[in-house]
């Protein structure tokens, strides 16, 4: 205590000192004691107010993902049906060589004016009588599906032979059709009994197919079995339509026809073979 000092003041100066003095201690341990917690309050307290980072997962589109083909199994199958033999023939290197691709298909018997619809596998779906083109021939003249219906003379309203790929639409009445050669205006549909006087139902029924050729080249079909069998399974998509032919061989439109022989064992296939 110096001189003229109260002894008063000498005594708060001390204690002012000790406080300052405890106050920079305890500043000194709360700093340590808070680096030591830093590393798990500091973390705490940073995740607290930061939103979790999300990492998205990889999306794999569903075009890409792989499509498993499955396998069909061929079989050539009449079921009851005693089939003509260039028939049998047709339908058997169809089905052993896959020619269809993954496509029903029909075959149509100009000689016996009867149809047959069979299946992708090759089991026959069903067959019916139909009307066909007036005239006896295996070509369609050229350019006759730009011809008016009222120009086609009587000797050109053939069903054309051959293999056609067959497609599904409507024609200029707004019928359900299946186009078999569009360019010749060909094509699958229900029996039309417009005109009385061509008795087109009563062609369908009678035994024989004599009187079954009246049409202007297409194919007539019976309505219950458009509905039933040809519209359900050719409607829908691409098939494969073969035409026999009448004047000419077999082989000149489908030369790698099934041989007799073959039918005799039509051994079960599996194949995805597609031929346009």
């Amino acid at each position: 205590m110096g001189f003229g000092d109260h002894p008063d003041d000498a005594a708060g100066q001390s204690r002012r000192r000790d406080v300052l003095a405890g106050l920079c201690q305890g500043g000194l341990v709360a700093a340590v004691v808070l680096a030591g917690l830093f590393p798990f309050l500091g973390a705490r307290l940073w995740r607290s107010h930061t939103p979790p980072a999300v990492h998205p997962q990889p999306v794999v589109a569903a075009g890409n993902a792989p499509v498993q083909k499955v396998a069909i199994e061929r079989r050539l199958d009449f079921g009851s049906i005693r089939p003509p033999l260039d028939v049998s023939r047709v339908a058997a290197w169809a089905v052993r060589e896959a020619d269809n691709g993954e496509r029903p298909f029909a075959i149509i018997d100009k000689r016996r004016a009867q149809v047959y619809v069979f299946a992708t596998s090759g089991r026959l779906l069903g067959t019916s009588p139909v009307l066909l083109g007036y005239a006896a021939g295996d070509l369609s003249v050229a350019g006759i599906g730009h011809k008016p219906i009222d120009q086609i003379k009587p000797q050109e309203r053939t069903t054309p032979a051959g293999r056609f790929v067959s497609e599904p639409g409507r024609n200029t009445l707004g019928d359900d059709v299946v186009w078999v050669d569009y360019g010749a205006a060909v094509s699958m549909h229900r029996v039309r009994a417009t005109n009385p006087k061509e008795r087109r139902l009563e062609r369908l029924a009678t035994p024989t197919p004599a009187d079954n050729r009246i049409s202007w080249g297409c194919i007539n079909v019976p309505v219950a079995f458009f509905d039933r069998t040809v519209w359900p399974n050719l409607g829908h998509g691409g098939a494969v339509v073969y035409v026999l032919p009448e004047r000419q061989s077999l082989t000149a439109f489908f030369p790698a026809a099934a041989p007799p022989q073959i039918l005799a064992q039509a051994a079960p296939r599996r194949s995805n073979s597609a031929k346009p």
